[in-house]
Order: C-alpha cells, then sequence, then structure tokens
C-alpha cells in the first residue's frame, strides 16, 4: 500500500494561536454578550455591597451554583424595594465577563423580588423600619383642632379629591378658609412637590391668624401603582416632622400607604376627611342647644330649691311683721306721691297762666318802633363818641409836636449839625482841655455826620488844625 508521501501528500502540523489574556477573555465576553444580551436568572441574594457610589454588588446563588451579579446606580435607583441577603429574586441583565477578574457576571438591568411584588416589599420594608423608629406611636401624634378657621389642602388642582373636599367644607361650615398647594399625587415627581407643600404651610408667617391649623394631604383612588408615591419614606418623615397636624385621605378605605401610619389622623377618603376635619354646624348647635337645656334646667332646678327655702323663712313671724311693716311704707310712699303730683299739677297750671299772660302782652307790644328808638339813640352816641376822640387825638398830637421841638433843641446832634464836634482822646474819654492830650496822641472827633481819626501835633492854647489821619 503507498505512503502519503508517496502518494504525494506532505503533512502539515496545525498552526499554533497564543492569545493574551485580556485579548481571551475580551473574546470570550463579545461571544457571551452576544448569546446572552437579554436573560432572566432567579436565585438567593448574598454577599450584598451597597457602597456609597449607589451601586449593587451581590452574589445570586442557589444551592450548588451562584454567580456575581452587579446593578449599577442607574438601575439602582428605580428599584421599588431594599435588596436585603436571603432575599429570592428573579434578574435580568445581560451576561458578562469582568475583564479584571475573568468572572462570569450578570448586569443587572430590572430586579423584582420573587413571590411578593416589588411594591408590597418595599412598603413592607419601609413601614417595618419606620415603626421601628417609633413614628407610628399614638404618643407622638397630634391632636386635630375641632373647629379649624384655616385649612391647608395637598392635591391636584384638577382632582375630583380636591372637588369633593371643597363640596363638604362648603355645606358643613361655609365660614372655614381653604388654602390649597397644588401638587402631583401621582408619578416620580409626587413625594417632592407634596413635601414642599408641607415645608410651605410650616413656613413662619407674619400674624398668626393667616397660619393653618390643619393640613390635608388628599387623593382619590387608584391602582396600587398609582398610590405608590406616598410610599415614599422621605415623604414619610416629612409628614412625621410638620408642626402643623396632617390628615392623610389617600385612595378608598382600603387602601394603606405609608403615610397613612405616620399622619396624626387617617381618613378613608378624602370626604371623609373634610367631614373629619370640621365639625357640622348642626352638630355644634345641637350640642349648644343640649347645653342650653341642661343649664336651663339646672337654673330651675336652683330656684325652685331656692323658693322652697324663701318660703319656708317667710313664714317665721319675723318675716310676717316685716312684710307687714313694708307694706304701710309703701301705703305711706303711694300717699306722699299723691300729693306731690297734686302739688305739681297746681304749679303747672300756675305757670301756665303766666306764660299766657306773658304770651299776650308779647303780641301787642311793637318790637319795631322800640328797636328803630334803640338804633337812633346808638347811632347818635357813636357819632359823639368818634368826635370826642378826634378832638383828643388832635390835642394828644399837638402835645406830641412840642415834646419833639423841645428833645431836638435840646439833642447833641443839633449841635453838631451847626459844626461842631466831639472829640475822643484812644481810650473813648471825650476831651474837653486840651491839657487832656499830648502831641502825637491818636484822637477820634464825633460829626454830625460820621467820624474821622487824626493825631495830635501840638497842644497850644489856641486852636491848631488836626492832622488827618485814615
Amino acid at each position: 500500500m503507498a505512503t502519503p508521501d508517496q502518494l504525494g501528500f506532505r503533512f502539515r502540523p496545525p498552526e499554533r494561536r497564543v492569545w493574551t489574556v485580556r485579548a481571551l477573555v475580551s473574546s470570550v465576553r463579545s461571544h457571551i454578550e452576544q448569546e446572552f444580551s437579554d436573560c432572566w436568572v432567579e436565585g438567593e441574594i448574598s454577599n450584598l455591597r451597597m457602597p456609597d457610589s449607589g451601586h449593587l454588588y451581590f452574589t445570586l446563588k442557589e444551592e450548588s451554583s451562584q454567580i456575581r451579579v452587579v446593578m449599577f446606580r442607574s438601575s439602582a435607583k428605580l428599584l421599588r424595594f431594599r435588596p436585603e441577603n436571603g432575599l429570592h429574586v428573579t434578574v435580568r441583565g445581560r451576561i458578562t465577563v469582568y475583564e479584571d477578574r475573568g468572572e462570569l457576571q450578570i448586569s443587572a438591568e430590572f430586579m423584582e423580588p420573587k413571590g411578593a411584588g416589588a411594591l408590597q416589599l418595599a412598603f413592607e420594608q419601609l413601614r417595618a423600619r419606620l415603626q421601628a423608629e417609633g413614628l407610628f406611636e399614638a404618643a407622638r401624634k397630634k391632636a386635630i383642632p375641632p373647629l379649624p378657621q384655616r385649612i391647608g389642602v395637598i392635591t391636584s388642582p384638577q382632582g375630583a379629591a380636591l372637588r369633593d373636599v371643597l363640596n363638604i367644607l362648603a355645606r358643613r361650615h361655609h365660614s372655614a378658609n381653604v388654602l390649597i398647594y397644588p401638587a402631583q399625587v401621582q408619578g416620580d415627581s409626587a413625594p417632592s412637590e407634596v413635601m414642599a407643600g408641607i415645608r410651605h404651610f410650616n413656613l413662619p408667617v407674619a400674624s398668626e391668624a393667616l397660619a393653618v391649623e390643619v393640613i390635608i394631604i388628599a387623593r382619590g383612588g387608584g391602582s396600587v401603582e398609582d398610590l405608590a408615591c406616598f410610599n415614599h419614606e422621605g415623604l414619610a418623615r416629612a409628614v412625621a416632622n410638620s408642626k402643623i397636624p396632617v390628615i392623610s385621605a389617600i385612595g378608598h378605605e382600603t387602601d394603606f400607604t405609608i403615610i397613612d401610619f405616620v399622619a396624626d389622623l387617617r381618613a378613608p377618603t378624602p370626604s371623609a376627611a373634610a367631614e373629619l376635619v370640621i365639625r357640622s354646624r348642626q352638630e355644634i348647635e345641637g350640642q349648644a342647644e343640649e347645653i342650653y337645656r341642661r343649664l336651663e334646667r339646672a337654673i330651675r332646678y336652683r330656684l325652685l330649691m331656692a323658693r322652697q327655702e324663701l318660703t319656708g323663712h317667710a313664714q317665721h313671724g319675723a318675716f310676717a311683721r316685716m312684710m307687714d311693716g313694708i307694706h304701710r311704707r309703701q301705703q305711706k310712699l303711694d300717699d306722699q306721691r299723691f300729693r306731690l303730683e297734686k302739688v305739681q299739677r297746681a304749679l303747672l297750671q300756675v305757670i301756665h297762666r303766666r306764660l299766657e299772660t306773658v304770651s299776650s302782652a308779647i303780641r301787642h307790644y311793637d318790637a319795631r318802633r322800640r328797636l328803630a328808638t334803640v338804633r337812633q339813640q346808638l347811632e347818635a352816641q357813636v357819632t359823639n363818641l368818634a368826635a370826642a376822640a378826634h378832638h383828643h387825638l388832635l390835642e394828644d398830637r399837638g402835645q406830641l409836636e412840642r415834646w419833639v421841638a423841645s428833645l431836638e433843641a435840646l439833642s447833641p446832634v443839633a449841635i453838631l449839625n451847626r459844626g461842631y464836634a466831639l472829640v475822643f482822646d484812644a481810650s473813648g474819654t471825650l476831651v474837653k482841655d486840651s491839657s487832656q492830650l499830648a502831641a502825637g496822641d491818636s484822637i477820634s472827633a464825633r460829626l454830625a455826620r460820621g467820624r474821622i481819626q487824626a493825631r495830635v501835633t501840638s497842644t497850644e492854647d489856641e486852636p491848631t488844625r488836626p492832622e488827618s489821619g485814615t
């Protein structure tokens, strides 16, 4: 038989391909990610780590197998529940390889608990945690004022819950003032908007008359998913920290949310919240009427007892004698009053007759002629008074002119007007003798109009013209 060499074939060994570790791991990862790009895996959580970065790292295991799982922050923040070790879950994601360690892992995008739904599990977890902190205790809850005048309502302006609340408040007590804070009551933004409303109503106000006395958080019925926004931990703590009493009115009577346990009062429906927050006017009037009747019965009973006691005292002999004396004095008082009225009527008749006499005299008296005579006398007296005053003023004026002429004749200024002057030395003393001055002394002269300064050149007996100065 011929060999392969005889037949013309030549044996060639296979080529050797050498991989780097990273290239091999990268190639395996690509094949796995293409094959398992979207898969569901069920198992139990163990070795759970939740660092500050917000990512989740844990191992998904069963009896004899396990695989690592990573859920990045963008997906982890959408979870409706809090993952815990030992929790049986179903994870959806893609299978990949972590190249730094060459480990197979699941990059999870969605996770839900096995059995109970995620929303229910999150609800139970949050309720257990807040209950352990004592936020559900009745001792910390504030009393609802029986008849508030200002009510704050946090709800959607377009919702039917608001119309129900306003209709009932208007029917039961129209004097209540309602302040509405519009907020979303469904979706991811609902918790933050409701918390903003609670903070708004708790802000200090300029006057106590403007402060809200109670807050109602209202929303109509809906599915568990629709009401899930009221299971928010931050919202529950905001309700617990509110200084103003809070009434939760979420959904129907069978619906429960976390804030129902934290609120100071839980109402089955928004309409029930309006009925609970304020007592009806008929109820208040009924209670007032009942108190009035009880008070009336008590007063009547006290009066009856007092009358019986007074009757017993009145039957005593001393009271009989006292009443006899009172009756006599009353009779005497009536007699004196009759006599006084008789005297007053007589006096009034006398005054009436005098008044008629005076009225008759006035009717026959010509007042205009009397007034004309008085006016003539008054005008004559005014004329005489004016003439006497004019004569007196003329005499006073003549006397004044004579006094003025005498004063002007004796005035030093008049003497100066005739050419004379008054000379004063440097100290301001009037110079009457030339011996008071010496050559070189400064002098001043007062003229009729003005003053001059000069210096003495000589002091001879005969007058010498002084040298002009400045």
